[in-house]
């Protein structure tokens, strides 16, 4: 047994890219984790599904409990194929939702902070991914261990996604009705990739996952962990500690974060489409089967993937494979075993 300290990730030179640090102690105390379990652990596949699949933030139980019965088939599918799975969900609906629940009855209870609401969601959707994954190996005959963690990620606090929301959260609007709600609520409101009009609220950039020494210690004996829910619950540092921050991160580049530090080799990124499209919704809209990272980089440039809908996700594969021998896979929930077989979805590679 080899034994790490709790550390935390600090993103390397680029503002955008991760790097795996050597470990460090903390005041956070130490975990040991086994090398030998560590070693096999290479084969964990980082599983990314957006709060979207799971609800629409206006969904009741028994339809959050069927939609996340879908996620876990898929997940299952994963282990059928021998990798350990690491799950990072969104929550855009969930927190939203969650948001107008609270303001709905308000003064009578006050309602909580957004840091604070992601973390309700965190324990929420953890359950029930658990739940779900838990009565779908059983159906298979496995006794896999299937483990949540709740999840800390710090930010920093000057980043310009404060000063410039772009996360969309809660459920869709008409124009009309949303930028009613803007004026009357003091919301920012944008456009979502042609569903509807939703609030939009900052997304600062991950720099550090604090529990993840933990993480990796829950996949050595486990073959499922759901983690870093909602893109972490966030917070900043300063000079007495941790202070909490109003934010939903983007699941997706805390994906990227996560999948470095526990030597990950693949980055699933699940979404609505099958494939990566170039020149979205003209007469020119294509698929994409392959790309390396210089490719997606330029594409990304050209404005071909618009915040707060593909970009991030190709932003959190471009960063993912600056390592070489990584592969970042992006296609939707039903293709993502086919996917990892090189059968489907868009793959890109250093």
């Amino acid at each position: 047994m080899a034994t790490i300290a709790h550390t935390v990730l600090s993103v390397g030179p680029g503002p955008r890219g991760p790097s795996r640090p050597e470990p460090t102690a903390t005041t956070s105390g130490e975990s040991t984790i086994d090398e030998d379990a560590q070693e096999k652990d290479e084969s964990v596949v980082v599983f990314a599904i957006g709060g979207n699949a799971l609800s629409s933030g206006a969904s009741s139980a028994e339809e959050i409990a069927a939609n996340a019965a879908l996620v876990a088939r898929q997940i299952v599918a994963l282990r059928h194929a021998g990798q350990k799975v690491l799950v990072v969900h969104g929550n855009g609906p969930q927190v939203g939702a969650l948001a107008l629940a609270q303001e709905a009855v308000a003064p009578d209870v006050p309602p909580q902070p957004l840091d604070v609401l992601g973390a309700m969601t965190q324990g929420q959707l953890g359950y029930v991914l658990m739940n779900a994954v838990g009565e779908a190996l059983r159906a298979e005959g496995r006794d896999d261990g299937v483990s949540a963690l709740v999840t800390r990620v710090v930010v920093d606090r000057d980043d310009p996604g404060f000063a410039n929301p772009t996360k969309p959260i809660g459920p869709f609007f008409p124009e009309g009705r949303a930028r009613r709600l803007a004026a009357a609520r003091g919301w920012n409101v944008a456009e979502d990739s042609g569903r509807g009009w939703r609030r939009v609220v900052p997304s600062p950039m991950p720099n550090e996952v604090i529990e993840w020494s933990q993480v990796a210690e829950l996949l050595a004996h486990n073959g499922v962990v759901i983690a870093c829910g909602g893109g972490g619950i966030p917070v900043t540092r300063n000079d007495d500690g941790l202070a909490s921050v109003e934010a939903v991160i983007d699941k997706d580049a805390t994906a990227a974060l996560v999948a470095d530090l526990i030597g990950a080799r693949t980055l699933l990124l699940l979404t609505g489409v099958d494939h990566v499209l170039l020149d979205f919704g003209t007469e020119r809209e294509r698929p994409v089967g392959q790309m390396d990272s210089a490719e997606a980089d330029r594409h990304l440039a050209d404005g071909q993937f618009p915040p707060g809908s593909m970009g991030p996700k190709v932003q959190a594969a471009i960063d993912f494979v600056r390592t070489p021998g990584r592969t970042a896979i992006i296609t939707s929930l039903e293709r993502g075993p086919a996917a990892l077989a090189g059968q489907a979805g868009t793959r890109i590679s250093a």
